[in-house]
């Protein structure tokens, strides 16, 4: 007596929804998940097409589309592994970490290193308009994608703001959420600089790198709505594990 054939997952009924699409949704889950791990070899296209019961080229269109995003890669003759989380923002939208990462699907959280009161000193003084004897909060978080730290981020605010966020959960919480949902600040923008550096002791001790590793450093003034200076940053991400992306058009004069 012949075998029933192996019915594919209920997601892949008939539905608006294209097969490829739907499978590569699936994966993605396993990926971000943790199902499949960092440098893990994918199942097989054979094995794939079996599971889902679909063609080759409706496979190839999934993982296709998960290697656009950089979630896997492949190595001629050897097959598909997963690639190491690479996180990346949109350099045209103000947002904080974990605001832009928890929308594609990442699991986020800091670490916080300390937060402590100091004068402000002469750079951060002149960012945030205030002397350098004046008093500021400095925040250090290390903050982790898919429980992999990926950045080291040095906040400074005022005294004031400083204080109330001592009492916040900054493990799970972004900054910038904390100030216009519970402070009442409509943020504005912010002015970015950003360059490459080499990590030293301490950075690579916190990123978990070897010293001397590349890392992604960037500057971010963030300013209210009515221009004044909130929030100032010192941010260093793993240069294996950040982009930032940005969309530009030519201009037609």
């Amino acid at each position: 007596m012949e075998k029933p054939r192996k019915k594919p997952p209920a997601v892949l009924q008939v539905s608006p929804v294209p097969l490829y699409t739907q499978i590569k949704e699936i994966l993605r889950d396993r990926v971000l998940d943790g199902t499949y791990q960092a440098h893990q070899q994918m199942p097989s296209e054979s094995e794939l097409m079996s599971t889902f019961g679909v063609s080759r080229i409706t496979v190839r269109q999934a993982l296709g589309d998960l290697q656009k995003e950089g979630l896997i890669f492949k190595i001629h003759g050897k097959g598909t592994y997963v690639s190491k989380p690479k996180a990346f923002q949109n350099v045209a939208e103000l947002q904080g970490f974990g605001e832009a990462m928890s929308s594609m699907g990442y699991e986020t959280f800091s670490r916080v290193v300390s937060l402590k009161g100091l004068a402000a000193g002469a750079a951060v003084g002149a960012r945030l308009g205030v002397g350098p004897s004046e008093e500021v909060v400095e925040l250090r978080r290390v903050r982790y994608l898919n429980r992999a730290p990926i950045s080291f981020d040095v906040t400074y605010v005022s005294k004031a703001i400083g204080e109330r966020l001592a009492k916040e959960d900054l493990a799970h919480r972004d900054v910038f959420l904390i100030l216009e949902n519970d402070y009442g600040f409509a943020l504005g923008g912010a002015e970015l600089q950003i360059e490459s550096m080499l990590a030293d002791e301490y950075l690579a001790r916190q990123l978990q790198v070897e010293e001397g590793a590349p890392v992604l450093r960037i500057e971010r003034l963030t300013m209210t709505a009515d221009g004044k200076p909130i929030d100032f940053e010192y941010l260093y991400y793993r240069g294996d594990a950040f982009q930032y992306r940005m969309r530009i058009e030519r201009s037609h004069v």
